[in-house]
């Protein structure tokens, strides 16, 4: 009995996680990044050899905790039919505001 009420608990458990999972929003909630002072200028990276199925997203520095720290560039599993911006640095008035990158049809 007792083995089959903890069976009931696991089951439930699941079932539950399920369906928070499928009533999650679809899409990341949008996060502003604004800092106080321009970006270091880009470095320079080595662009690794093309690869089938991915585009290359270049490095860029990424505000954090109040100061810039670089983030490498990485690959991006390609979407077809659209293309990939990549993030940039935009200024804000006094400030400089970042601006994720994305695929765009």
């Amino acid at each position: 009995m007792n083995h089959s009420i903890r069976l009931f608990v696991a089951k439930a458990a699941i079932v539950v996680a399920g369906a928070c999972a499928v009533a999650a929003p679809a899409f990341a909630e949008e996060v502003v990044v604004i800092a106080p002072s321009a970006p270091p200028p880009m470095r320079v990276e080595v662009v690794p050899a093309p690869r089938v199925g991915y585009v290359w997203d270049h490095g860029h520095w990424r505000w954090d905790r109040g100061h810039y720290v670089w983030i490498a560039g990485h690959w991006q599993a390609e979407r077809i039919g659209y293309h990939w911006v990549p993030g940039h640095w935009v200024a804000h008035g006094p400030n400089w505001r970042w601006i994720e990158g994305r695929w765009v049809a």
